[in-house]
């Protein structure tokens, strides 16, 4: 069992999908952050210096009583909260990360087109099976 574990493991497809998920992750904190320091502020400056990490409605209060001046202090309260901002700043995040995946999937189509359009080239056998076939259909 354990050799049938490792064949599996150090197959291609796995390796393959081990480096996938380890850039994925990566790239979403690279991509979450952006969203969240540098998309959302300046997006919140032209809206009227709104803060989309601060957007919540208390849905109810927590052990410290409210009224609480941001969501980390209104979540530390223990108050239940809808924090719609975090969503916004995700739903930011998931369009940003689809539309790479988009261009990426893409990107590899393209060149999959490209490396598909030219013929391969015909073996020399089959070649002269062809003009035997014909010298044989023409007598």
């Amino acid at each position: 069992m354990l050799q049938d574990f490792k064949a599996f493991i150090m197959r291609g497809n796995v390796m393959d999908l081990a480096v996938g998920v380890i850039i994925g992750a990566a790239f979403g904190k690279i991509v979450e952050s952006m969203v969240r320091d540098v998309i959302m502020p300046v997006v919140g400056l032209a809206l009227g210096k709104i803060d989309f990490a601060n957007l919540f409605i208390l849905l109810s209060e927590g052990k410290t009583p409210g009224p609480y001046p941001s969501l980390d202090s209104a979540r530390k309260a223990g108050a239940s909260v809808f924090a719609y901002g975090d969503f916004i700043n995700a739903l930011v995040n998931f369009l940003i990360i689809g539309f790479v995946v988009f261009l990426l999937v893409r990107a590899v189509q393209a060149v999959g087109l490209k490396k598909d359009a030219a013929p391969p080239k015909t073996p020399e056998d089959v070649l002269l099976l062809r003009e035997i076939r014909d010298a044989l259909k023409a007598r």
